[in-house]
């Protein structure tokens, strides 16, 4: 399974990979807006959208990539390491 997290913690990055990789799940992380971020995400199974931390511009860029290739979205208030294990089991 491919998982695009959006937003979170810089310094949360490798721990995002490690529990992705322990769940057996391919992850890219995306922590900042780049330009071309539609280009970089691809066609992942999953996003996830740590709201909290991300921009709106970064949420909507993400929304309008789900909708036009029909990926699941979970969206999460928190971008700790619980709440990403915890979608991990629920969707893994």
């Amino acid at each position: 399974m491919s998982i695009v997290i959006i937003g979170g913690h810089d310094r949360m990055v490798r721990q995002y990979h490690d529990i992705c990789k322990a769940y057996k799940c391919k992850a890219k992380v995306f922590t900042q807006m780049t330009g071309d971020l539609k280009k970089q995400v691809g066609k992942p199974d999953l996003f996830v959208l740590f709201t909290n931390t991300v921009s709106h511009k970064m949420v909507k860029c993400a929304l309008e990539e789900a909708k036009r290739n029909n990926i699941d979205v979970v969206r999460c208030h928190t971008s700790s390491k619980a709440a990403l294990e915890e979608i991990l089991r629920s969707c893994c």
